[in-house]
């Protein structure tokens, strides 16, 4: 390949192998920068201005796809992202600082071992982020999201034809993609049922991401009731310098938080790549827009709303559907998945139809809530006393002091801690009052939590959930997605989870104590919410 020859969308192909390349190939090491998401925008800094498309890319490419490995190599992964015809070389060539190659090492493989979660990174939102989905919903978007067809009923070598990769020899015609919140196959997007025919193809931008581990992980027993341990959340050795994340399970399973949020990350991105005219944006560049302050100036594009552009890139019918053809096509590629040996059509789709209900209810249609460890509260002082669940009332503060909202997690971690403190120190409580509270930054912090009696409403703290607003709201309203919030997402999800009645009745602390929270005009629109009601009883 001549250097004439060379284009943008091929330059960012070329840096996304050369990483995903360190996914199969690389043996964890020792962290030397600290493992947070702008490390990983620096590594790609780095290849974009160093290393455009070589033949030390293309050749990590091919090595990365052909691998045979059967411990590390990915078949899905083989079949649906194209293989560059070039031979396997080695990786030593590609310019990476050697602080730089430590740190992919350490990112390279996303596995769960001992209770402690790897191949993760802390983002500037707080958030804990999974690379290996990222960075192939990435790739995956580059190549377009097409519709890619299923091999037939035999089994299927995705690697054998050289000349003519399969993921594009089974992709719908050149410039086509699957609509963003459209149905990827050729049957409408309902819910497989008996009835169902089985699948005939996948978007190759949902079953790199989401659909394939989310329909291997509801394969296996589950460990609860409701779900195998979907959205298990973790704290880190420390947020200066993060090295070590601890899940708060042990138990999880691979769907972990972080996980789910790259894999977000990398079907939204992926996403966005496939849609945008040439010559795109620098990797670099769109990640630090979208865990900074949006992607094209949109704040509505970043990291902290993920949840909800996640609902609408997605809905459950279509993933469904997308889940259920991934595990058809993981069934029929070479080496056979054990896990789908003699498992019938009827039962995998019995199981998208479960993976995907779950996801987009119990993970997309709850809130993002950072644990007590993520803005490093203080401990319990004392011995909590725990609820009594389902409770019946959900009480509606604004904390008054800070009188602004917080807009950051920097500032909003800041301003948990000083209420904290002000709650311990001078009104001798055992820890914040509040059970939540809600930033305008995306999230909902951990205060007392679901299980413990809080100190929000005087007399009243055992029979409901006391959430706060970050801010005076006295003359001004908070942001309308802090209000959604708590008008819709938070009691739903916690309805859901058996934590709140269904029925339950929504108070402003005003009513129950003489107070002026939640500010009159907060408290004015909550007399318009649905559940909100004059009295207690």
């Amino acid at each position: 390949m001549s250097p004439g020859s060379w284009s943008p969308k091929m330059t960012a192909q070329g840096v996304l192998w050369i990483l995903l390349a360190f996914l199969v190939w690389s043996k964890p090491g020792t962290a030397s920068l600290p493992l947070v998401m702008d490390s990983v925008i620096q590594v790609l800094a780095e290849l974009e201005q160093k290393a455009p498309v070589t033949e030390v890319s293309l050749t990590a490419s091919a090595r990365l796809l052909s691998a045979q490995d059967s411990g590390t190599s990915n078949p899905l992964h083989h079949f649906l992202l194209e293989t560059p015809s070039h031979k396997a070389a080695e990786l030593d060539a590609h310019p990476l600082s050697p602080e730089l190659r430590g740190l992919m090492k350490i990112v390279a493989q996303h596995e769960i071992r001992g209770g402690q979660e790897h191949g993760v990174v802390l983002a500037p939102d707080g958030s804990t982020v999974a690379v290996k989905p990222l960075l192939a919903g990435l790739e995956a978007g580059l190549q377009g999201r097409r519709v890619v067809n299923l091999p037939l009923d035999s089994p299927a070598t995705p690697w054998d034809a050289e000349a003519n990769p399969p993921g594009r020899r089974d992709a719908s015609p050149e410039g086509t993609s699957a609509d963003a919140g459209a149905a990827s196959s050729d049957t409408e997007a309902t819910l497989p049922n008996d009835k169902a025919k089985s699948p005939t193809t996948v978007d190759r931008l949902l079953a790199v991401t989401l659909a394939a581990d989310l329909g291997l992980t509801f394969l296996q027993p589950p460990q609860t009731q409701s779900h195998p341990g979907l959205g298990t959340e973790g704290c880190w050795d420390q947020l200066s310098d993060p090295q070590i994340f601890t899940l708060l399970d042990p138990k999880a399973s691979m769907l972990t938080v972080a996980f789910l949020n790259g894999a977000l990350d990398g079907a939204l991105l992926g996403d966005y790549l496939s849609r945008i005219p040439e010559p795109r944006p620098p990797l670099s560049h769109l990640l630090s827009q979208y865990y900074g302050a949006g992607v094209a100036g949109d704040p509505g594009f970043r990291s902290n709303f993920r949840r909800q552009n996640g609902a609408a890139l997605t809905s459950a019918s279509t993933l469904a559907q997308q889940v259920w053809g991934t595990l058809v096509l993981l069934q029929r590629l070479k080496p056979a998945h054990t896990q789908l040996q003699n498992v019938s059509q009827e039962q995998l789709a019995q199981v998208a139809t479960y993976a995907a209900k779950e996801f987009t209810e119990a993970f997309l249609g709850c809130p993002a809530i950072h644990p007590r460890c993520r803005w490093e509260a203080a401990p319990y002082r004392g011995r909590p006393k725990p609820l009594q669940l389902p409770l019946r009332f959900l009480y509606v503060h604004h904390t008054y002091v800070p009188a602004l909202p917080c807009t950051t997690f920097t500032g909003c971690s800041a301003n948990m801690r000083s209420m904290q403190r002000f709650h311990q120190d001078t009104r001798g409580w055992d820890d914040i009052g509040y059970s939540f509270v809600v930033g305008s930054d995306g999230y909902v912090y951990e205060g007392r939590g679901w299980h413990w009696v809080g100190a929000h409403t005087l007399g009243h703290n055992s029979r409901g959930f006391g959430v706060a607003f970050v801010g005076n709201y006295t003359a001004t309203l908070p942001t309308e997605a802090a209000l959604r919030m708590v008008r819709e997402v938070l009691p739903s999800c916690a309805s859901r989870a058996g934590l709140l009645r269904p029925d339950y009745k929504l108070l402003g602390h005003r009513q129950l104590v003489a107070t002026d929270c939640p500010g009159d005009a907060l408290f004015g629109l909550l007399r318009t919410w649905p559940h909100f009601t004059e009295t207690e009883n």
